[in-house]
């Protein structure tokens, strides 16, 4: 498996032969407003994506994207999705897609067989109370392949029982959550801070965790910096937290 991290929770993953491109948040900097009803008023993306970008996107044999906010998917990265590569995605969002013009789309409903990857979609929780129900539906993937190690994509979600339940059903020996502790004016984070990250390596003792969704978007207050920070004081130090364009081979 090798993960390369593009900006936020877009990346270039290798597995299993084939080559996917998670999500794709693709606009240039400062193209997007900040995030409705949030502190911290700049305009997303707030860091440009890293010098050879292009070439892996347009490398990719298909697209995986998570769920359809503006943050994961965007202008851009629709508009350079190529419409007749396969698109593996929540049942949820086949119209918009086809809407779109993609022709080859495949739903993880809730397991896919394609090329020799099998990709179960998991639950996944965006927050708490109402703010999670206006922010559904988000979905967590989990991807095992021969010779490959099982990885749990565990998308846009805080921790809960949903997480918590798919460590022990699959046992990933990867995970890679998105942290950052994006939240509203009111609500709660509405996905992973240093805290709920400390769960998820309880839950998952072995496994190589990667940590992304961070420092691309004006609401997501826990920096990389930070992060580090907090979990040193809660002892934690093996978690991979890689910078944009840097590659993670596991």
């Amino acid at each position: 498996m090798d993960y390369r991290l593009l900006r936020h929770t877009t990346a270039v993953l290798h597995y299993g032969g084939q080559r996917l491109l998670i999500d794709a948040m693709l606009d240039a900097p400062g193209a997007r407003p900040a995030i409705a009803n949030t502190a911290n008023d700049r305009r997303n993306p707030l860091v440009p994506l890293p010098d050879g970008w292009e070439a892996w996107v347009e490398e990719a044999d298909a697209y995986l994207p998570t769920h359809l906010h503006s943050d994961h998917v965007d202008e851009t990265g629709r508009r350079m999705m190529d419409r007749g590569k396969p698109l593996l995605c929540q049942p949820e969002d086949l119209e918009r897609w086809r809407a779109d013009g993609f022709t080859n789309l495949l739903p993880i409903d809730p397991t896919l067989e394609w090329r020799g990857i099998s990709i179960t979609r998991t639950e996944a929780q965006h927050g708490s109370g109402e703010i999670a129900r206006m922010m559904a539906p988000v979905s967590g993937f989990v991807l095992s392949a021969l010779g490959e190690p099982v990885l749990y994509i565990a998308g846009d979600t805080i921790w809960y029982e949903g997480v918590e339940r798919a460590i022990e059903q699959h046992r990933p020996e990867v995970v890679i959550a998105a942290a950052g502790g994006a939240s509203f004016l009111t609500g709660g984070p509405i996905i992973m801070e240093s805290g709920d990250l400390a769960q998820v390596r309880a839950a998952a003792p072995e496994a190589t965790i990667i940590v992304n969704h961070l420092d691309a978007i004006n609401h997501c207050y826990e920096t990389r910096d930070l992060l580090r920070a907090r979990l040193a004081e809660r002892g934690i130090d093996d978690l991979l937290i890689p910078e944009d364009g840097e590659r993670v081979a596991v």
